[in-house]
């Protein structure tokens, strides 16, 4: 998919159109949908004037603003390569179009410039809709920053205007100003918009922290390393840029070819024309012959060799929850070889659960009562791993106390009264019943050791339980890797910034052997180059802003729906919009079939142009023949094509991915 994005603003102004109200492209606003939208709605006004036999000023002049709508724009452009040498393949199909309209042939010439118009304008939308997803990016950056002044004097200023070596103050809820490094105070640090993992992180002394990232409930004072034109948001941005510009076209052999076709093809007909009228030949049959060979050698039957099972292909994966956002996509799906997965809302919900219960024998409490105790003292924070176990205890129908004296220490977690006593659930370093030889520090180790992040529950000050709580897995993601293993004839790949202990376990489970943890979003466009550096074409999964540079620079790109941030949704080239990740394998062999009818479809297109050509060359072909062999092979590989449109197109690719 070709993109033409805008580059990034110089410092300052970067931040200043980040900050202002988004602006999304309206498809009308663009000039090719709405050049296409009229010459749709005017072939469709002529269509059935034209089937019912009605005269002739009724449907002609509709056919002919059709084409004029449609095909003004893409003449004038082919008129405009012409002075520079050079044939473009658009120019050719209005002047085939024109030729047909010439002897006849108008619902024909009609259709061809509607089927050019309407890609042109999807193409000119996807376009415009990633350059706004980009510059919607940057709103994730905070307008305003509070800097700290030698004598502690605090001073509100533009983000933009923050340097390298100011000091921050970033209070509880506020979105971290620049990229930095954390001078003092502890808090828990949502990434998710950076990293992808989906807990927030504790950050102290020491650690560092991002832009645009959002502060939890400690106050932190930052010491800035970056400028803000420098941040890991703006270079996001600019990578997502860079790749989509340079991104090659799918189809430059076909375009070679077929420019060379036009060319002869144009010599040809001049050829017939002009020759005949030199050595005495009569003007009428001499132009009928040149005509009619015209008609004859017009590539309509490539054109709807290529898109018929395409644009089928898209139709059936649409109805069936994936977005493919172009043909020039839907080609390229079939030619991967090498997949990159996300894990967190890829491969796994992007959600955290509570997984495992562990109370300790000592305590005494069965698995219920310590999850009543620990969702009691949970339920007034608003920390996501404290939603987790509140939603365990309701989804058990549990009976959550009300607490007495609720606290929450940033990095330690939370304490309350329950039924008279007091209880404590936080991390297990952090406790004093966490030592090294506690059962309870066995468990919890236990439990990290499996990925989980890991909550002690403590009564009176005593440990009674352990609770874990994980990202789950989602219940197709072991067949859907299992699937594209098979047909890309390797295991796909897990690029991740979750932490190696938790990406390790998921990859086992789901039967991946190349993880590549603890990355930030440049980290998983080197991966991406490194598989592509091997000769691989890389299909990339994911749903984060931090995938989104991975999903520009690949082959192909495909976003997760429903957990997909905006950028991710509108850089990648599909998108799984229910959300089912069991579907990419399948479009992926949809795509390959498609694919077998392309080759099918030119095959017999070559066959037909071709003998109709010797016909016409040789002998004497009758202009309603002419017509006919050409009408007849475009209607043959439009058929062909259109078999993908079938739901049992969809049911048996999926049941034999592609084979």
């Amino acid at each position: 998919m070709s993109s033409t994005l805008t580059r990034p603003a110089p410092a300052g102004d970067a931040v200043r159109d980040a900050v202002a109200p988004r602006r999304r492209t309206r498809i009308l606003a663009l000039p090719e949908a709405r050049w296409a939208a009229a010459s749709l709605v005017l072939f469709l006004a002529a269509l059935p004037l034209y089937l019912l036999g009605a005269p002739a000023w009724a449907w002609g002049p509709l056919f002919a603003l059709a084409c004029a709508t449609g095909g003004w724009e893409p003449g004038w452009a082919g008129l405009r390569a012409l002075q520079g040498k050079t044939l473009d393949v658009d120019l050719l199909m209005v002047v085939a179009a024109l030729g047909a309209a010439a002897i006849g042939q108008v619902l024909d010439g009609a259709l061809l410039i509607v089927i050019f118009a309407t890609s042109g304008a999807l193409e000119a939308i996807a376009t415009a809709r990633t350059a706004d997803s980009v510059r919607g990016l940057l709103d994730l950056a905070p307008t305003a920053a509070t800097r700290l002044a030698g004598d502690g004097a605090e001073e509100t200023l533009p983000a933009e205007e923050l340097r390298v070596g100011d000091v921050i103050l970033v209070r509880p809820g506020e979105r971290v100003g620049a990229d930095g490094r954390v001078l003092d105070g502890a808090s828990d640090v949502d990434q998710a918009s950076i990293t992808g993992e989906p807990l927030p992180v504790a950050r102290q002394e020491g650690d560092e922290v991002f832009a645009g990232t959002l502060n939890g409930t400690g106050a932190l004072r930052v010491k800035v390393e970056r400028d803000p034109s420098d941040s890991v948001i703006a270079r996001i941005v600019a990578m997502v840029e860079e790749a989509s510009e340079t991104k090659a076209p799918t189809q430059l052999f076909i375009e070679k070819v077929e420019q060379r076709y036009s060319l002869g093809m144009v010599a040809a007909t001049l050829a017939l024309f002009v020759l005949p009228l030199l050595f005495g030949a009569a003007l009428q049959p001499t132009l009928l012959r040149a005509m009619t060979f015209m008609i004859v050698a017009s590539p309509c039957a490539v054109v709807l060799a290529t898109m018929p099972p395409l644009l089928s292909a898209i139709a059936n994966a649409g109805r069936h929850g994936v977005l493919v956002k172009s043909a020039v996509v839907m080609e390229q799906l079939g030619q991967v070889d090498a997949v990159a997965l996300d894990k967190t809302g890829t491969l796994t919900e992007g959600t955290p659960r509570l997984t495992d219960i562990r109370p300790l024998a000592a305590s005494g409490l069965s698995e219920e009562e310590l999850l009543r105790v620990a969702a009691a003292v949970e339920y007034p924070s608003e920390h996501p791993l404290a939603r987790a176990v509140v939603d365990a205890a309701r989804t058990r129908d549990l009976r959550i106390p009300v607490v007495e004296d609720f606290t929450s220490a940033t990095g330690t977690g939370v304490a309350a009264t329950v039924d008279g006593k007091a209880v404590a659930v936080g991390r297990p370093a952090r406790h004093r019943g966490a030592r090294d030889d506690h059962p309870a520090a066995a468990v919890a180790a236990a439990l990290e050791d499996e990925g989980r992040t890991v909550a002690l529950v403590e009564v009176e000050g005593t440990p009674v339980g352990v609770l874990g709580i994980a990202d789950r897995l989602r219940e197709e993601a072991t067949a859907a890797v299992t699937a594209l293993t098979a047909l890309t004839g390797r295991a796909p790949v897990l690029l991740t910034g979750d932490n190696p202990r938790a990406a390790a376990r998921l990859a086992e489970e789901v039967g991946i052997t190349d993880v590549r943890a603890g990355l930030l979003p440049q980290d998983k466009v080197s991966a991406v180059r490194e598989l592509e550096a091997a000769g691989r074409k890389v299909l990339v999964i994911g749903d984060g802003v931090n995938d989104a540079p991975a999903l520009a620079a690949a082959h192909t790109g495909i976003a997760m729906g429903r957990t997909g941030s905006d950028l991710a949704l509108q850089t990648a080239d599909a998108v799984v919009v229910r959300d089912e990740l069991a579907t990419v394998p399948t479009v992926v062999a949809l795509s390959r079939r498609a694919r077998r009818l392309v080759v099918q479809n030119l095959a017999i297109a070559a066959a037909f142009i071709t003998g109709l050509v010797i016909w016409d060359l040789a002998g004497t072909l009758p202009l309603p023949l002419g017509v006919a062999g050409h009408e007849g092979s475009t209607v043959i590989v439009g058929l062909n094509g259109l078999r993908l449109l079938a739901d049992a197109a969809w049911r048996r690719t999926r049941t034999g991915h592609g084979q």
